[in-house]
Order: structure tokens, then sequence, then C-alpha cells
């Protein structure tokens, strides 16, 4: 069974979208603006309660990976390029778990998202001022990955810092982000034609800032603030 695009944009007109590459901002923003604005919130991974539970191997292969899983020590030793593969391949499985939660909040107001659904898709599905880009350099997404505080990213951590030779896993986990954080992915990314903020090194504190802008992007600031 397919639904079609025109019913999507249709269910997902009060959803607002915000992708991009890692350490861009988008988790802080997504939670600034639903705090700020009343929306509902659907941060980074929202979708995986349903999806551990109901993922198909023999439809979502990638996305029931993590069950045959011995230790995590496996995850972090995994190839650069296979790790990558599996990114992008888990993001495409995903799409209809995140579609399907969204469509569920429709009558619910207006819901702002920190997805991971490819902009080719994006495009089909909703509309350039409900859609938002933040990008950082690879140098940020990269080298700052772990610098947050964020359970999945700290428990990754502590995997990679528990091994004998944690400075080689660290390396090759490394490698895999460069190339989930490629250049060719930021320029893709980048090029998409949908509203886009960047996020440099030398910017300091934005968040404010960013909330503020893509708030007029998203027309939030037309209607007043709840008090």
């Amino acid at each position: 069974m397919k639904i079609e695009n025109n019913i999507l944009r249709y269910y997902l007109r009060n959803t607002y979208f915000i992708t991009g590459t890692a350490y861009a901002g988008k988790s802080t923003a997504v939670k600034l603006l639903a705090d700020r604005y009343d929306l509902n919130f659907c941060g980074e991974n929202y979708f995986l309660e349903v999806a551990d539970r109901i993922a198909d191997p023999a439809v979502q292969p990638d996305m029931c990976y993590r069950r045959s899983l011995k230790n995590w020590e496996d995850f972090v030793r995994r190839p650069p390029e296979e790790y990558a593969r599996w990114i992008r391949c888990s993001a495409r499985e995903a799409v209809g778990f995140e579609l399907a939660h969204l469509i569920s909040l429709s009558g619910q107001g207006k819901t702002v998202v920190d997805t991971n659904i490819p902009v080719s898709v994006l495009k089909e599905i909703s509309d350039y001022d409900h859609v938002a880009v933040m990008l950082s350099p690879q140098s940020m997404s990269v080298d700052r990955f772990f610098d947050r505080s964020d359970p999945d990213k700290q428990f990754l951590l502590s995997v990679i810092e528990g091994c004998d030779d944690a400075d080689a896993v660290m390396e090759n986990y490394r490698e895999g982000l460069k190339r989930i954080n490629s250049q060719e992915n930021y320029d893709e990314l980048a090029s998409s034609g949908f509203f886009t903020l960047v996020r440099r090194e030398e910017d300091g504190d934005t968040r404010e800032a960013v909330a503020d802008a893509l708030a007029r992007h998203f027309g939030f600031e037309k209607s007043e603030k709840p008090s």
C-alpha cells in the first residue's frame, strides 16, 4: 500500500521539520521552539520506542541490527564504510515510522521535529516554510560529536573508552562519522533549496538567535507567544 504525497502533505501541514548535520544545534533548536511556542516536541530518535518493538528484519533489516548485537564493542568497531551505510539505510527505513508518528499528532496542534527524513522525501511531503536545514562544518560534526550530554552519545563514548585499544577504536569511529558528515552529504543538504542555517565555531552561543530565525521562517512569530 502507498499513501500518495498529497495526502501526506495535508496531514503533515502542522508539522515543522528540522534536519541537517551532527552538532548543528538541531536538538537544542527543536526543544527551544517547542517550549517557547507550546508545540508538540519530537526530539532525536523520537520514533524508536515503537520501531524497536515492531521493526521487521525482512522489511527493516538495518533498524533491526542492534537486536543481534552480542556486545556494544562490535557496534563501535565496525568498518567506517559499513557504519556510514547503516546510518543512511536506517534513516530511510525509519521514514515510515516517523511519518506514522507525526500523522498521529496531526490533530493535536503544531509539531516541531528533529528528523533524519532525507531532503528528497521532505520535498515531496512538505513545503519550504515547514522545513529548515541546520549545518555545521565537518570539523565540528566529527570532532565535537561527543561534546554533548545526551545519554546515547555518552553511552557510546563509555563503550569506546572501555575498549582495550580505545584510541584506535575512537579513530575508527570518527572515520565513520567523517563519512556520514562528508562534504558530499553537506553539499546535498546545503543545495536542497530549503531554508538553511550554518553553525560556525566562532559564533559563540547563538541558541536564542537561531530559535528566533527559525520561528520567523516557520511563521511562529505571526501569533503571540503563549504566556
